[in-house]
């Protein structure tokens, strides 16, 4: 199989690239270039120069010889528009694969993205489905992620520090994780084994709560690590964060997201795929190195996330 993969060169791509390679399909990969590009057309990828994350290269042409697609955004935490990002990219997707061969489409979305409304980061992972589930003649596959477990690294100053992490999550919430291994081989498998449905979505996480994480944290330590929940209806955190740390806009944005995650309307179904990477495996063998090496680098400057765990 033909199979187009957006995102060639980012975390998940380059895992994913390689999967199909070694599993003997022809890949075609999008990046803007550079040494993670080159190390992919030596392993037999075929470059393509572009990005619908910006709208540059001849991207109605990227599709155009592809029996399948990988489709994905980047996550942008730092764009002056939030919610305008995904629509965009969504557009220039549906724009490039609508008169292309792909029958097959494979799309990495994140948890609550069937929800309408105002959910912070899950919004824009809305649109861009519904976006997507217009294009006719294509089987697509919506892959809900959970967090990523290698986005646990934000913590790592703070626990060298303080042995503590802290979050705006409702402690007794469960959200779902994932490593990023394990999206790429779910994403290849989808590709081994498609099946003949027009829609489908499959979930994908194990759930944990912050307590949970921080009390593995602390075992894999050997020493006690808690949790701090902070309250984003604290006006003096609010006030801090706009200040020294972010904008009002991304406070906001940040708000909503754990406002959907702690009020319910954001959860995982029961019947997900078994997935090899625990997070208790995740922290011992990646988490703990980085969080050893933060501790021996001295003190960093301080971030919302440190300066929100003191006293």
């Amino acid at each position: 199989m033909r199979i187009a993969v957006v995102g060639a060169t980012g975390r998940i791509g380059v895992k994913l690239t390689e999967n199909l390679l070694t599993k003997g399909h022809s890949v075609k990969a999008l990046s803007r270039g550079g040494p993670a590009l080159d190390a992919l057309v030596a392993k037999g990828a075929e470059p393509f120069f572009g990005s619908f994350d910006t709208g540059d290269g001849e991207l109605g042409r990227f599709f155009e010889d592809a029996d399948a697609a990988f489709l994905m955004v980047k996550t942008i935490w730092e764009a002056e528009d939030f919610h305008g990002h995904y629509p965009a990219v969504a557009l220039r997707l549906f724009d490039a694969l609508r008169d292309s061969p792909v029958k097959l489409a494979v799309s990495l979305t994140a948890m609550g993205s069937e929800l309408s409304g105002n959910t912070g980061h899950f919004q824009g992972f809305h649109i861009l489905d519904q976006i997507l589930n217009r294009l006719r003649g294509i089987n697509l596959v919506h892959l809900q992620g959970g967090w990523f477990m290698e986005d646990l690294s934000r913590w790592v100053d703070s626990i060298a520090q303080h042995d503590r992490i802290g979050w705006t999550l409702d402690p007794n919430v469960k959200a779902p994780w994932i490593a990023i291994e394990d999206i790429a081989d779910i994403a290849a498998n989808e590709f081994d084994t498609p099946i003949d449905q027009h829609r489908s979505v499959k979930q994908l996480g194990i759930d944990y709560t912050m307590p949970e994480i921080a009390a593995m944290i602390g075992r894999a330590l050997g020493r006690e690590v808690d949790y701090r929940s902070v309250d984003p209806s604290d006006r003096e955190v609010e006030t801090v964060f706009r200040e020294r740390f972010g904008t009002l806009d991304r406070w906001v944005y940040d708000k909503n997201t754990s406002a959907a995650l702690n009020d319910g309307r954001i959860k995982f179904h029961d019947d997900r795929p078994a997935l090899p990477t625990t997070m208790e495996g995740f922290v011992r063998d990646t988490l703990r190195p980085l969080i050893e090496k933060a501790r021996t680098d001295g003190v960093k400057p301080e971030t919302f996330l440190t300066w929100s765990l003191q006293g």
